[in-house]
Parts: C-alpha cells; sequence; structure tokens
C-alpha cells in the first residue's frame, strides 16, 4: 500500500524488529462498509492481516491489538473473534468505544507485531 494525500501513512512499519500496524477498518476491498456486527469485524481483521502481509507478516505474529468500536456491546462477538483467530497465548488487546470512524465505519482495528526471526 502506497501512501497517498488522503492517506499519507504506511500501512505497516517495521522497526527494531517490532511493526506497528495502522488502523484498518471494516470496509471491503473496494472501500464500502461492511455491515453486520460479525461481518465488520471480520473485515477489519482481515483488512489488518493484509496489511501485515505487505511486511512478510500474518495475524499470527500480532502481539498487541487495539479493536476501536462505535459500540461498545460489539465486545462479545470480539471476544468470539478473538478466540476463533488467535492461539494462546492470544495477543494482548484493548477495547475502546469511539463517537466516529472514518467512512462511517464501525469498527477499526490497529496491532503492533513481531518479525519472524
Amino acid at each position: 500500500m502506497s501512501t497517498t494525500h488522503e492517506h499519507p501513512y504506511t500501512a505497516a512499519f517495521e522497526s527494531g524488529g517490532i511493526v506497528y500496524v495502522s488502523g484498518a477498518l471494516s470496509v471491503d476491498e473496494e472501500g464500502s462498509v461492511v455491515h453486520g456486527r460479525r461481518a465488520a469485524l471480520d473485515a477489519a481483521l482481515a483488512k489488518l492481516g493484509t496489511r501485515l502481509a505487505t511486511v512478510g507478516l500474518g495475524l499470527e505474529d500480532v502481539i498487541k491489538a487495539t479493536y476501536f468500536v462505535t459500540d461498545v456491546s460489539l465486545r462479545e462477538e470480539a471476544n468470539d473473534q478473538f478466540v476463533d483467530v488467535f492461539a494462546e497465548p492470544r495477543p494482548a488487546r484493548s477495547f475502546v468505544e469511539v463517537s466516529r470512524l472514518p467512512y462511517g465505519a464501525t469498527v477499526e482495528i490497529e496491532a503492533v507485531a513481531r518479525t519472524r526471526g
């Protein structure tokens, strides 16, 4: 993912064996908002995986995730997703309700990962 005026940040930035992954919104490949509670969570996590792939990593390399949601009641679905996706020991996680997200998305996930090596 290259930077643009609208998105002037790097999708994933490695420094000293740690990768910082920019927030991934619950939008599809065309940038349209994904509706549905679990579907939105899954879309954001899939986009996070795509961003990790830009530096040769995957979700299994995540050591910390931060979920930003517009409805804190998504926590139960997010917990289910976390158990489904991440093996133990699971990454650390923060779960934060916010008033709005870009493009009308309901979920954004950012992460910290470790490099393999």
